[in-house]
């Protein structure tokens, strides 16, 4: 009987939550690295027992950590992040040139079939891989060093690197988001890169439909049609149907087109999940209900999912990458917040309990599906 593994990273540490098929009834692990604050945290495609996690703070910096055996143990791999060639300079907020510098791992992500290759999101906004399960790491310069790049700029949580998506059929094929870039794509492996924000329209840029500089929050695709992407941007649900060459928007009857968080169902890839929140300087849910959106018609109309979750006085965030799907029947639909819980629904988002309450801000949710 398959059981499932939530992976959860937070501002103090990561915990790791497992529960039979039925996704009832939740074991809490953790925190994994107490106090440090844990930005990604995800599980090998290949092996399942493999699962890395970023661990960071503004006192002893970046520390990449693995387990091999489910989370039960861990150990830091190779941290030496560093880019390649002179640096130069991007954007500051207020226009200024500024050094190109390694903060932080954002997210992480592992191959779909060989257990000891991951890719890195950073920031400030680069790509970085490893071959060799995290030992030794190097940067994908072709990015960061793209023309566009001295005209980058960072979102409020900063120039990450946040979304790494590999084309399932060819390896070759990758799209990255970058706040407060945009969608960039690449079909040699990461050596050259076009930007892809073609229909994006941000109205608080000099240049609302400029080829960078939009703030896009998360992008996603099902793996049975991935050329068929989905994007929560700073305002704006977006839809491309040729792997970011185009979007349309595809907000449709939400209350708020402003959020963080989108998923894809497991079986169904027209079906595609939100968590609307009231606005960029109010980051709580509309009238203070939390309320997950799904449409079944990839987008433009939309229902709420409210049953188990709160309906009055709840004023927390739910972040870029704390929403994920299992691979279960019905599929499993999670979501953490940032007032400390993980929401869990074992039928496509129809009802909702907390799987576990008052853990520290969620940052990360990811689920692993296990036999």
């Amino acid at each position: 009987m398959s059981s499932v593994r939530l992976l959860v990273g937070t501002r103090k540490g990561a915990f790791v939550l497992t529960s039979d098929s039925r996704r009832e009834h939740w074991e809490v692990e953790g925190p994994h690295f107490g106090g440090w604050e844990v930005y990604h945290v995800a599980g090998s495609k290949a092996n399942p027992e493999r699962i890395w996690a970023s661990q960071t703070s503004s006192w002893f910096g970046q520390v990449l950590q693995r387990s091999d055996d489910g989370g039960k143990t861990w150990a830091a791999v190779g941290n030496e992040f560093s880019y390649e060639g002179d640096p130069g300079t991007h954007l500051w907020y207020d226009g200024t040139p500024r050094p190109w510098e390694f903060k932080r791992v954002w997210h992480l992500e592992p191959s779909l079939d060989d257990p000891d290759l991951v890719w890195a999101g950073a920031e400030d906004a680069a790509l970085f891989r490893s071959e060799d399960g995290g030992k030794s790491w190097q940067e994908l310069p072709g990015l960061r060093l793209h023309p566009s790049g001295p005209r980058w700029q960072p979102g409020a949580g900063g120039l990450c690197l946040h979304t790494i998506l590999v084309h399932p059929g060819d390896p070759a094929r990758m799209v990255v988001a970058i706040s407060a870039a945009g969608v960039l794509s690449t079909r040699d492996g990461g050596s050259t890169w076009a930007p892809a924000n073609r229909g994006l329209r941000s109205q608080f840029i000099p240049e609302p439909e400029a080829e960078v500089g939009h703030c896009v929050h998360k992008v996603v695709a099902h793996p049975s049609r991935p050329d068929v992407l989905y994007m929560q941007k700073h305002w704006d649900v977006m839809r491309s149907d040729d792997w970011g060459a185009s979007w349309h928007e595809v907000s449709g009857d939400l209350p708020s087109d402003f959020g963080f968080a989108i998923g894809v169902h497991a079986h169904e890839p027209e079906t595609i999940y939100v968590v609307p929140i009231k606005s960029d300087s109010e980051h709580y849910p509309p009238e203070g209900k939390l309320r997950v959106y799904r449409s079944r018609t990839g987008g433009g109309e939309w229902e709420a999912l409210t049953e188990g979750l709160p309906q009055a006085h709840c004023y927390v965030d739910v972040l870029r990458d704390a929403m994920a799907v299992d691979s279960l029947e019905p599929c499993g639909v999670y979501f953490g917040t940032t007032g400390g819980q993980v929401y869990a629904s074992a039928d496509a988002g129809d009802t909702w309990a907390p799987a576990v309450s008052n853990l520290p801000a969620v940052l990360s949710v990811e689920a692993q599906t296990l036999p």
